[in-house]
């Protein structure tokens, strides 16, 4: 774990941005002398700079599982994108650096794996696509996806977030199997519509329409079949829970996050999935109640609409800095 020093984050991105000029293998002899330079104009840029470096440090441990070269192309690639999504992935990178405390480690699979996927979305955004076989896939907020279509089989590997899946028949005369694999197991759908999460070591999996077959990658004997209207929870080693498909399970699709008498702390959780940075829900409360249909287009409403529904206050420290607490008095 690397404790993040207290800088602000002007100083935390411009850390960011050097480290991603230095990963693109082009730092030049004046641009060694730049950084020198601005790391001792100022305490808090030298504090910034020994925290990338120590987080640089962690990236040869990674290394050893094979991570490493995924970190370092996703730090590229920000730097390949148009500007206005280099500055949002620079202040994106700088939040899980310095704003993330303890709560981020770089053992954590969080930013990397999203950028280097054949297809990903960005936190709060939602994508659309169809596949050559007349599969439509789309993409919740924070999701990555690679497409591993063969000769004998069609298969997409969930490497983080949340997909809903209607699979296509322009296979031709010999249909592939198809596969959609996460790191606890795989999915093989019966003609169907389904959506697979990703999340705390565990797959979420729910089914629509049709069938899913579900393996547990280590435990292929506790293969399950799920039919419509059902969904089912599995780790790597046994299948944990089949349960009736929740009926807003879909609300994602259409851009709307749905409560029916949900805890507080589950809804902030929920919520913060659909925007950049942190956003922290007060224990004192946490167990509050709340219905309502919000729309994720706009969060900062979502959260201005629940202050009026709840003794609450959002203290916003800054844009990426959000906490949820009890309103005064």
């Amino acid at each position: 774990m690397v404790p993040p020093p207290r800088v602000p984050p002007d100083v935390a991105q411009r850390a960011v941005q050097w480290w991603l000029d230095l990963s693109n293998g082009g730092f030049t002899p004046a641009q060694r002398e730049a950084l020198a330079a601005w790391r001792a104009a100022h305490a808090d840029h030298e504090r910034a700079w020994r925290h990338i470096e120590a987080v640089s440090q962690g990236f040869q441990a990674l290394g050893a599982r094979g991570n490493a070269t995924a970190a370092r192309a996703a730090l590229v690639r920000a730097e390949a994108r148009p500007a206005n999504q280099r500055r949002a992935a620079v202040k994106a990178l700088a939040v899980l650096l310095f704003a993330g405390g303890a709560t981020w480690t770089l053992r954590d699979r969080a930013a990397w794996p999203g950028w280097t996927a054949d297809l990903h979305t960005a936190t709060g955004e939602q994508r659309a696509v169809t596949l050559a076989d007349g599969t439509t896939l789309t993409l919740n907020t924070d999701s990555a996806v690679d497409i591993r279509y063969t000769d004998t089989e069609r298969r997409l590997v969930l490497r983080r977030g949340e997909i809903m899946v209607a699979t296509g028949h322009r296979d031709g005369n010999a249909p592939r199997p198809f596969v959609v694999a996460t790191a606890q197991g795989t999915a093989v759908p019966l003609g169907t519509r389904f959506s697979v999460r990703e999340t705390g070591g565990a797959t979420r999996l729910g089914v629509f329409e049709g069938a899913v077959r579900i393996t547990p990658r280590e435990a292929p004997g506790q293969a399950h079949t799920l039919h419509a209207g059902q969904s089912a929870q599995f780790d790597a080693s046994a299948i944990l829970a089949v349960a009736p498909l929740p009926e807003a399970a879909a609300a994602w699709t259409r851009g709307m996050l749905v409560a029916s008498n949900e805890r507080l702390a589950d809804f902030i959780a929920e919520l913060g999935r659909y925007r950049p940075g942190v956003l922290r829900c007060d224990p004192r409360v946490a167990a509050l109640r709340l219905s309502g249909t919000y729309r994720l287009a706009d969060t900062d409403l979502v959260l201005d609409t629940l202050t009026r529904a709840l003794p609450l206050r959002v203290e916003f420290v800054t844009r990426y800095w959000v906490t949820v607490r009890p309103a005064p008095g």
